[in-house]
């Protein structure tokens, strides 16, 4: 056991000067089968520590869960980091932000006595309590103190942008120390000194969040933390990307030199990211700043260690800074990784999302729309159904979409409205009658600012021609388990089809004997999801940037495996390739 504290110059590790080298890696954006090879690969490169943000949402889909197997076992994660001989640093929130779905905050939290997030409400609170009472048996004994990994704990995080309740971060305080946690507890905010002094306590250590202008940062940092070791806790080396922009990159160069002042000065540092990985599912969060823009699946951000695991010019760069300030074993490097492979497979067996949905809906009722929060239904795709009879063209609006509806009438498509072009009506045929339906797809939950917590669905009242339109039925659409769909699909006859209509479940088969990571192209199709046996890879969109998918490898096996695609719009060829290469898109508009 060790004991590792905040001097009045440096971390102490055993009473000697420590500097944390630190890469983020989110265990829960990594296939588990593949934690222990991007561990090593962040000690390869120079690191010592591993940091890492704790999804509640993820681990408590809903309030009277809280799962803790899989690709959930934190304390999993953190025995690999100690076995290779590593520090964590673990930052539980309960806000996180990190582009995930809703900051982390679970969905549910939001109808429970409308508590008042990231704030002292004692509603909100008694919810943070018992997240952290569910988290202590995984943190508490693995403290280094413990003799486990965890040197810091981060409380909330970068609260600064978002409020300046003291008492609040008092009372977060309060409930860590409670259920055990005994490490030294930090906080991360911009170097503004309004961020800085919102955002932390006298009694807890400031470290700053940049990626650039490291110096300045800095010596910002300096004038709020006037003692104790210097910190960038978040070195921005890349950035995130949304549908419909850009893939982001940075200059190596001008990283590696950030790097190096951040350590010429002393600091200690935490690359943000080391190894992104993957929004996998319907994890992804959104950022809304006066336009709603969704994560994309792919969370590679540009970091040292791609979203494959291979190492990036940046990995060599920075390792080679790294090597400036602590040993390194020049034999130690990462094996090379196998070339991708190209092949396709045919999408031969087909169901309707209709004749899904008409074997599986559960339907609620309500005079306006309810929201798909309302009926306890926080990710995905959702259907809205009503009777309408008109005799002219008509407009058919709504108050608000969240966040995109693909509108059929006696399911003919007549339209789509998405809330990043903020669409929210359209025309109906003349004389439309009949059952309107409506398929809501949740984009991903904002994770930053004030719009956290917003309900999902179509918000407010349906009107036609501006009078009001009631009576809605609302139906979840079912995905978080696929095997159901998956048996129903196999069942049916294969078919020679050329192309997909959806909104429609396809279903293929391939063998894979070397079990290789793969990339799925999706050049040829529009928007939708996609399983590898059962598993949810995440979002494919025609907007791009991203044009292909990751597939972990650990998820294949020699025979058999299973491809589902949900096309919702349409797909050239009825065709699922795999390339040699990932391709995240244009780095320029």
């Amino acid at each position: 056991m060790s004991l590792f504290t905040i001097g009045e110059q440096d971390f102490l590790l055993d009473g000697q000067p420590h500097r944390i080298l630190a890469g983020a890696l989110h265990y829960f954006r990594v296939h588990p089968d593949q934690w222990a090879d991007r561990i090593r690969k962040a000690r390869q490169m120079g690191l010592n520590t591993i940091e890492t943000y704790v999804a509640w949402n993820l681990h408590a889909p809903s309030e009277d869960v809280f799962d803790l197997s899989g690709r959930l076992d934190l304390g999993r994660f953190l025995d690999l980091v100690a076995a290779e001989g590593m520090h964590a640093i673990v930052r539980p929130g309960p806000y996180i932000c990190a582009e995930w779905d809703n900051g982390g905050l679970p969905g549910w939290l939001f109808s429970k006595g409308n508590p008042v997030i990231r704030s002292s409400d004692p509603v909100y609170l008694k919810l943070v309590r018992r997240y952290l009472e569910q988290l202590a048996p995984v943190l508490v004994p693995r403290q280094i103190d413990a003799g486990g990994p965890i040197v810091l704990i981060q409380i909330e995080n970068e609260y600064g942008a978002y409020g300046s309740d003291g008492d609040y971060l008092e009372q977060l305080v309060e409930l860590n120390r409670e259920i055990g946690l005994t490490v030294p507890f930090t906080t991360v905010d911009q170097p503004e000194p309004d961020m800085l002094e919102n955002g932390s306590l006298p009694t807890l250590h400031k470290t700053g969040s940049f990626g650039s202008c490291a110096r300045e940062r800095l010596a910002t940092l300096r004038q709020h933390q006037p003692i104790g070791p210097l910190m960038c806790s978040e070195f921005w080396v890349g950035w995130f990307d949304h549908w419909g922009a850009h893939h982001h990159t940075t200059n190596v160069q001008q990283s590696a030199h950030e790097l190096e002042a951040i350590l010429a000065a002393g600091a200690s540092v935490n690359v943000y990211m080391f190894h992104g990985g993957t929004n996998f599912g319907f994890t992804n969060g959104a950022n809304d700043k006066g336009v709603y823009q969704p994560t994309v699946t792919s969370y590679d951000y540009d970091a040292p260690l791609d979203e494959s695991g291979q190492p990036t010019e940046k990995y060599w760069a920075f390792r080679e800074i790294l090597g400036r300030y602590t040993e390194l074993d020049h034999q130690d490097v990462p094996a090379a990784l196998h070339p991708g492979h190209a092949f396709e497979v045919s999408l031969c067996q087909e169901i309707p999302l209709w004749n899904y949905l008409d074997a599986t809906a559960a339907w609620w009722q309500s005079q306006d729309p309810a929201s798909t929060d309302d009926v306890g239904h926080f990710s995905g795709f959702s259907v809205y159904r009503s009777e309408i009879e008109t005799v002219e063209r008509s407009v058919l609006a709504f108050d608000e979409v969240r966040d995109r509806a693909q509108v059929f009438l006696n399911r003919e498509h007549i339209g789509t409205l998405s809330r990043d072009q903020r669409e929210c009506a359209l025309v109906l045929p003349a004389g439309a009658s009949g059952t309107l339906e409506i398929l809501v797809e949740d984009q991903g939950r904002v994770n930053y600012g004030d719009r956290l917590g917003e309900a999902k669905g179509l918000i407010g009242q349906a009107r036609i021609n501006g009078v009001r339109h009631s009576a809605w039925e609302l139906s979840p659409v079912l995905l978080s388990d696929v095997s159901e769909l998956a048996g129903a699909l196999a069942a049916l006859p294969e078919t020679k089809a050329q192309a997909l209509a959806g909104p429609v479940f396809a279903r293929g088969t391939f063998d894979h004997p070397d079990e290789s990571d793969l990339f799925l192209d999706t050049h040829d199709w529009t928007h939708g999801i996609v399983w590898i046996n059962g598993f949810c890879l995440g979002r494919y969109n025609v907007r791009g940037p991203q044009r292909t998918l990751y597939v972990p490898g650990p998820l294949l096996t020699a025979r058999g495996n299973e491809i589902i695609v949900l096309e919702l719009q349409a797909a050239t060829r009825a065709v699922a390739s795999f390339v040699a290469e990932h391709d995240l898109g244009h780095t320029e508009f």
